[in-house]
């Protein structure tokens, strides 16, 4: 599976049911391992806020589905 495939994907939080938003970007360490996804956090009132940024490690991730990555933050 590529980035490009996982950056289509929605990110939602098993802790609580909420949509957190899409992977942009991924830190890779000089082994060429990714070591967590950079994921832009949608707000419902993204008007008023600056968005903000969240790292999920690979612990985190709990399904890869089809439409969907299930994480618990």
């Amino acid at each position: 599976m590529n980035l490009s495939d996982l950056q289509r994907k929605d990110i939602v939080n098993l802790t609580d049911g909420r949509r957190l938003g899409r992977i942009i970007d991924a830190e890779v360490t000089e082994l060429g391992v990714i070591s967590y996804f950079v994921v832009l956090e949608k707000k419902f009132w993204h008007f008023f806020k600056s968005a903000s940024e969240v790292t999920i490690t690979f612990s985190q991730i709990k399904k890869i589905g089809s439409d969907v990555i299930l994480v618990e933050i």
